[in-house]
């Protein structure tokens, strides 16, 4: 019940502990990052952790120099490696199309000061990254430095120092003044790192008394490799693999220099750290084998472990890349790797959109698959590297450059990265102090140009003053910082209680399995036992048996079945009718006596064993829409001939079955995906004419209840902040659920908001999307044609109002489908989002009123697996928690709850009951739901016992007797003295008989 979810989540820590936290690192250790994870419980580790970050964690926002400062030619500024690259004739490879030439311009942040940390105040940050441009201070690489730089970044940190920002300060972030490249050929030469240890003297004579953190340069992997190797970023020279391995050498020497330039000299005073940002991706093994593991951990040393295993470990490159590389990667003196080991302070790690899936080399995934899971490369990073104090100075993903506003995809990305580290820390044992979003505002992208967009704040990039407008992950980021993380919501927690008497617990099979195999005890033949010779059975030719009548124990496929329902303890069996095949015509010209025998067989074997029979009399399916082929045929739903056709199979539905079924489904989950607007219309008129064929001719008799089951996901706002986001949701469940809902729940019309829209649509884009019109007397007819509201539920969607992704954009509708990639996944990527079916449940009512709800098919996938069969132990628990909670606290009128599905031989991968080789095997999810059935809901403690009278279902072959109990009871006497009287008869007539002999 409740308290176990509870206990559960408590419980996960501990059971994390005992799979291993980290020792001591040392190399290779990392490489049971793998196989730990692998192992860790299912689904519970994937859960949404609910809690906080320590104490005096620090939240900050990033941006680099080039990207954002613009002013290229302003303040003495020299030119820099990136300002020739990106005025080439030539435009670089993977660039965005024709604009605003690199970062001349950019997001103008050279000029605009004031207006950044304006940004930063508002979201409340503890830290501001950003880069010191190196040709800005010093314009021709060397001294002197420029008077006009240093006063810029004065201003900078004057203004961060008021507002109480902790400045996080690169000092090389991929921007070398073009004078070095030019004189001594960039990073290739030896000079380059005494140069770099001059500019870093200059930075630190002059700002750093206000600077704690100190990163000396950005992600030297992507300087090496793609600024020395491939040439695909400046200064673009293709020296292939040889020269790349030189340059990552010297920015390793660099880097040594500089810390140990601060260490001696500095750091007794300013009392700062130093490190290095290094970026790296994450990999996945292809398969669980021990080769593919080797591969990974390969994978992860010639990218992150190339510059973090000398600086963390032991001052030399790793053993799998010395073993490989051969000739090609320079060596260390033993002197130099004691000079460059244990140069850090912390561990600068940047993840992300910059190198993941994009900068990676491909010859470096060693035909693994690359991955975005930064809690497992916190993990490994913490095994392999001693434990140590981890800064994430760059995360974040991107969005389109076309997006303004409502960033969603951006947002949810975000959510996951710092989810993920939450769990490394709680989880894990790994020591993370911090985190920076990247980036504070929109900028130049690099190789991508402005085909994308980084930042918190929008910044349009053709305005002259270059404003920043605040986009909903600014809302987003600022709400985690205020509540240092995802404190618990009473509304996450699961609630103990118990649903009322005479709930209806089902589960769901959208066609019974049809066996109308005659039984040998039907075969009217007359047969010989060849008992000689062959020991067969012969048949008399011309010969025949007097023919029995049909009884329901001669369906063997029944039996089966009911036994399988009566182990579930449900209380009702939803299942439909098949319209096609009980009336191949169309019509009643022909009638499938046998199976409509089979149906009332199965119905009545349900209510002898207490089970409630739900039956629709039609659902969609892919053939033929399930309709007669004469009805299919000729225009189906479109055709106002089906209409009246569905009436008559009710009719003749209600007749043959209505003595043992006394709850109806009209139609089940019409999928409004596939409807055309005429096929709706007239849907709906069969609906609405068929509860009125029941309610005038069969209710008093047949004493039942008849409504339509729609299908109901809930649809969420992307961006939970944005009035855009919820107009379109709105808009979206109008069209989803409204459609057909709100003619028979509302007003007898369809939703305003659907006919607003495709007027619009209609007249600004020449469509001619018809939505048709009821007459008065068919709205009186529609509206109010239901006994209760009945919808099936399975997943959230959340929608957003900008185009994100093509592929999952409605132009018709303009929404664009967002996924929240921290949500739970079933294997076919239906998000588990529990929280959903009590939104939605409370819509309805919202909506429509106080009326009668069932859940009326609830259910997820699995893979045949049972590791994930326990997602569904979990759907199955939390789901019906969330409708416990609209049953308790939001006072809906929810009257029963079913499961979909039954088996997995009717739907697969969705049932209790796996069907392997021609067996049933109950899954782990039966046992967990009828145990909730059992309890009637989550008892706690507290919870007061509920006493049911004991309900019996129906059954009208027993009707006859129960209506005349005196009666029997009469007769029953008088056959008793009958009995009696001729007892004592013939035993004193046989004691004379004794007597007179």
């Amino acid at each position: 019940p409740a308290g176990s979810m509870a206990l559960a989540a408590s419980l996960l820590p501990p059971l994390l502990l005992l799979l291993g936290r980290p020792g001591l690192g040392a190399p290779g250790q990392g490489a049971g990052t793998w196989s730990r994870f692998a192992r860790l419980p299912y689904p519970q580790d994937q859960l949404f952790l609910h809690d906080t970050f320590p104490d005096g964690f620090l939240w900050g926002a990033g941006s680099a120099a080039y990207q954002t400062e613009g002013g290229w030619r302003q303040g003495g500024k020299g030119a820099s490696i990136w300002d020739t690259f990106a005025h080439r004739p030539a435009t670089p490879s993977g660039a965005a199309p024709p604009g605003p030439v690199g970062g001349d311009v950019a997001s103008d942040s050279y000029n605009n000061v004031f207006r950044d940390v304006e940004g930063l105040r508002r979201l409340g940050v503890s830290h501001y990254r950003f880069s010191l441009s190196w040709a800005r201070l010093l314009p021709n690489g060397t001294a002197p430095p420029n008077p006009a730089g240093l006063a810029h970044y004065g201003r900078l940190l004057a203004r961060l120092r008021e507002l109480g920002v902790e400045p996080v300060v690169t000092l090389y972030h991929w921007d070398l003044p073009q004078a070095l490249q030019d004189a001594f050929g960039g990073w290739a030469s030896p000079v380059l790192p005494g140069l770099f240890r001059d500019y870093a003297e200059l930075c630190f004579r002059h700002f750093g008394g206000q600077v704690r953190y100190w990163l000396t340069m950005d992600n030297p992997y992507v300087v090496a490799w793609h600024g020395y190797g491939t040439g695909r970023l400046p200064p673009g020279v293709r020296g292939g693999p040889r020269l790349a391995y030189l340059a990552a050498h010297h920015l390793l020497q660099a880097h040594a220099k500089v810390w140990h330039l601060y260490h001696d000299h500095f750091r007794p005073a300013q009392r700062g750290k130093v490190s290095i940002a290094l970026s790296s991706h994450w990999i996945k093994p292809q398969r669980m084998t021990e080769k593919n593991i080797k591969e990974c951990q390969k994978s992860l040393d010639f990218v992150l472990g190339w510059f973090a295993k000398p600086i963390f470990i032991d001052g030399d490159y790793p053993e799998s890349m010395r073993s490989n590389l051969s000739s090609l990667l320079p060596e260390f003196s033993e002197a130099e790797k004691k000079y460059i080991k244990g140069t850090a302070d912390f561990f600068a790690l940047s993840f992300g959109a910059t190198l993941s899936f994009q900068l990676l080399d491909s010859h470096m995934k060693f035909q693994q698959l690359e991955s975005i899971s930064l809690r497992q490369l916190l993990y490994w990073i913490n095994s392999e590297y001693n434990n140590p104090q981890i800064f994430i100075v760059e995360n974040s993903w991107f969005v389109s450059g076309t997006t303004k506003k409502d960033d969603a995809k951006y947002i949810y990305y975000l959510k996951k990265f710092i989810m993920e580290t939450l769990k490394a820390i709680r989880y894990d044992g790994v020591h993370v102090f911090g985190y920076t979003v990247w980036s504070l505002l929109d900028g130049f992208e690099w190789h991508r140009g402005y085909s994308i967009r980084r930042g918190l704040f929008y910044v349009d990039f053709q305005s002259h003053d270059k404003k920043l407008m605040p986009k909903s992950s600014v809302l987003f980021y600022q709400k985690l910082i205020e509540k240092n993380g995802f404190p618990p919501l009473p509304e996450n927690q699961p609630i103990e209680g118990i649903f009322p008497c005479g709930f209806a617990w089902g589960i769901v099979d959208n066609y019974i399995q049809v066996d109308t195999t005659p039984a040998q005890f039907l075969d009217s033949s007359v047969y010989v036992w060849d008992v000689h010779q062959t020991k067969q059975l012969i048949k008399v030719d011309g010969v025949y048996a007097s023919r029995r009548k049909r009884h329901c124990v001669d369906f063997a496929a029944i039996r089966l079945q009911i036994s399988l329902l009566q182990e579930m303890h449900v209380t009702h069996f939803h299942f439909s009718l098949k319209w096609s095949l009980i009336l191949p015509l169309g019509n009643l010209s022909l009638i499938n006596h046998t199976l409509v025998h089979y149906y009332q067989c199965f119905a009545s074997e349900l209510l002898r064993v207490n089970i409630t029979p739900v039956v629709a009399l039609w659902q969609p399916m892919i053939e033929n829409q399930e309709l007669p082929v004469s009805l299919a045929k000729y225009g189906a739903w479109e055709n106002i001939e089906t209409v009246q056709a569905f009436v008559e199979y009710a009719g003749f539905c209600f007749t043959s079955l209505g003595d043992h079924v006394k709850f109806w489904i009209t139609m089940n989950e019409p999928s409004v995906k596939n409807l055309t607007y005429t096929a709706g219309h007239n849907l709906l008129k069969a609906h609405a004419k068929v509860w009125h064929l029941y309610d005038k001719e069969f209710r008093r008799s047949q004493k039942g209840k008849i409504s339509i089951a729609l299908q109901a996901d809930w649809v969420e706002p992307a961006c939970p902040f944005s009035r855009n986001d919820q107009e379109v949701a709105d808009r979206i469940l109008e069209f989803d659920i409204g459609w057909l809902a709100e003619p028979i729940f509302g007003n007898g019309d369809y939703p305003e908001v659907m006919r607003a829209w495709l007027r619009r649509r209609n007249s600004v884009d020449l469509y001619n999307f018809h939505l048709p019109y009821f007459s008065e007397d068919e709205k009186k007819l529609i509206q109010g044609s239901f006994d209760f509201f009945a919808l099936s539920h399975y997943t959230t969607t959340l929608v957003g109002s900008e185009k994100e992704d093509a592929v999952k954009y409605d132009h018709y509708l303009e929404v664009q489908m967002i996924n929240d990639i921290t949500w739970l996944h079933s294997p076919s990527r239906a998000a588990v989002v529990p929280w959903g079916l009590r939104k939605l449940l409370k819509w309805v009512k919202s909506k429509y009123g106080n009326v009668p709800i069932y859940v009326m098919a609830n259910g997820i996938d699995d893979d045949q697996n049972m590791v994930h069969d326990k997602l569904r132990v979990y759907y199955i628990q939390n789901y019906i928690n969330e409708a416990l909670k609209a049953y308790t606290l939001d006072d809906v009128n929810l009257q029963g709850y079913f499961v979909y599905s039954f088996n997995d031989k009717t739907a697969p991968k969705y049932g209790l009951y796996s069907y392997v080789a021609n067996q049933y095997e109950p899954k782990p999810s039966l046992k967990h739901y009828r145990e909730i059935i059992g309890n009637n809901g989550f008892p706690g403690p507290e919870t007061p016992e509920l006493l049911c009278p004991e309900e019996v279902a129906s059954c009208p072959d027993c009707h006859f007797f129960r209506t005349r109990k005196s009666l029997l009871a009469f007769i029953s006497f008088v056959f008793v003295a009958f009995i009696v009287t001729i007892f004592f008869i013939t035993y004193y007539s046989r004691r004379v008989e004794r007597q007179y002999k």
